[in-house]
């Protein structure tokens, strides 16, 4: 296989990994609300029913997110050479310059 062909499947694996990682854990954070929703009615008699399950999609989401931002900081920091690479790879070239 062409290291054109790895750098593809490989990007291909980090991008389904950042929209994997983003549905499970807003997920989790849904079943986590539900789960707290339904434990307190019956033993504490609260009704709390869309509460918590709104609050906990609500981080789920932020998690999330805050996730798939750091993988793709992740990426862009790995490839400091390339185009796109990281932003703060500073080299001597610019030190001449004005």
């Amino acid at each position: 296989m062409e290291e054109r062909d790895k750098e593809f499947w490989r990007n291909l694996y980090q991008l389904a990994a950042m929209g994997i990682n983003l549905v499970v854990a807003t997920f989790i954070g849904l079943f986590m609300g539900w789960a707290i929703d339904n434990w307190l009615m019956p033993r504490l008699n609260w009704h709390t029913s869309p509460w918590f399950t709104m609050i906990f999609l609500l981080f789920g989401i932020i998690a999330g997110f805050k996730n798939m931002f750091q993988m793709a900081k992740k990426a862009n920091i790995e490839k400091p050479g390339e185009e796109g690479g990281s932003k703060g790879d500073f080299s001597d070239k610019d030190k001449d310059n004005p």
